[in-house]
């Protein structure tokens, strides 16, 4: 297995805790441990009691019972617990593909979600997003590509960098043509729950197609990366068994006090995304008027949920753009190319407390 440096990490390994302002996070504002503790009595003392012994290799049974309450028909033995989206990743990759295998992933994306299947030896094809069409997928595109060897595709919905979030109807019709030919879905839910009008809040992935993977996590919608916790929820109990066998390779177990406090985190997740989306929706109408204001230099796609955007960039290389913010103003944006996206985008995170002192810094910097 042979895997390429992951740009993104490495980027954010230069820059993310050197800088003043993080104007291209990809997750929302975060916690404290006593916050956590203050959403519930006895919390504390029952943190400061909890037993510090290895964990179940699945993840603790009340741990995977709180997050069977984000699905419908889906029970504690169909969640398995991992330590962030990577390894469920990782591992949900290795379980299935094999070499030769043809995978199709929704692009631009998360490097991991189309690297991983490279390294297998997997012939990997791109469902381009275009910014022409609003980030929206073409169906009819995805059936050209399809292959008799095609064994996954990989979506990710609400989607990361562009915040596009896909019509419900599309999602289903995605899900009959995977079950129809046999084919694995892999879907990215990493941002659901922060869809800015829920009424669009789409249904899991494992809860419309019985061989379909969701994959969860702490970090993006509740704001709680430092607990490390991400799961996959399937009804598909051969995956489910590999990924769990290639578990005693990597993690074999996830953190006992990370498990704690995430299944107190998400006992009271209405609290932490009622939070966050009140920052998103706050930010979101200083942007709109930001973008208002430079439709010379932007153009600006309203993401419809999520924390993240993907704006366009008139008049200059992107990565030089990005590279001058952060060293002459402290603000740091995300180059597309990091994506290997070439059409002079960048991310754009406004899940922030701070991101209103980091748009002026942003505005002061453009009038120089």
């Amino acid at each position: 297995m042979q895997l390429t440096p992951f740009k993104l990490e490495r980027y954010f390994a230069r820059y993310e805790f050197n800088v003043e302002y993080l104007l291209c996070s990809s997750d929302c504002e975060s916690f404290t441990v006593s916050e956590l503790l203050d959403l519930e009595p006895g919390a504390e003392e029952g943190l400061k009691k909890h037993w510090l012994g290895y964990t179940e290799s699945a993840g603790a049974p009340s741990l995977r019972g709180e997050i069977t309450r984000l699905y419908h028909d889906i029970t504690t033995e169909q969640v398995l617990v991992h330590s962030g989206a990577e390894e469920a990743i990782f591992l949900f990759m290795h379980a299935v593909l094999q070499p030769g295998d043809h995978v199709i992933v929704h692009w631009p994306c998360y490097q991991s979600l189309f690297e991983v299947a490279k390294s297998i030896g997997c012939d990997v094809t791109f469902w381009e997003a275009r910014s022409e069409n609003q980030w929206m997928l073409d169906l009819d595109e995805l059936k050209h590509n399809l292959r008799p060897n095609t064994r996954a595709i990989i979506v990710n919905t609400p989607h990361n960098p562009t915040g596009y979030l896909m019509p419900r109807s599309d999602y289903q019709s995605l899900s009959e043509i995977a079950q129809e030919r046999g084919i694995l879905l892999f879907s990215d839910e990493v941002y659901r729950e922060l869809e800015h009008d829920p009424a669009d809040r789409l249904p899991s992935a494992c809860e419309i197609n019985p061989d379909a993977v969701s994959l969860g996590v702490m970090s993006k919608s509740y704001g709680l990366a430092g607990l490390r916790i991400g799961w996959i929820a399937t009804r598909n109990a051969q995956v489910y068994a590999r990924m769990a066998a290639l578990k005693d390779y990597t993690t074999i177990c996830s953190s006992a006090p990370s498990e704690y406090l995430s299944e107190l985190a998400l006992r009271h997740r209405k609290t932490l995304t009622g939070r966050n989306l009140q920052i998103i929706r706050d930010n979101l109408s200083l942007l709109d008027k930001f973008f208002a204001s430079h439709a010379d230099r932007f153009t600006w796609t309203r993401p419809h949920a999520g924390p993240i955007a993907f704006p366009h960039l008139a008049g200059e290389d992107v990565e030089q753009f990005c590279h001058r913010l952060v060293t002459k103003s402290g603000v740091l944006l995300l180059p597309g190319t990091m994506y290997d996206h070439t059409g002079n985008h960048f991310r754009l995170g406004f899940a922030r407390k701070n991101m209103p002192q980091a748009l002026v810094r942003l505005e002061e910097f453009l009038e120089k």
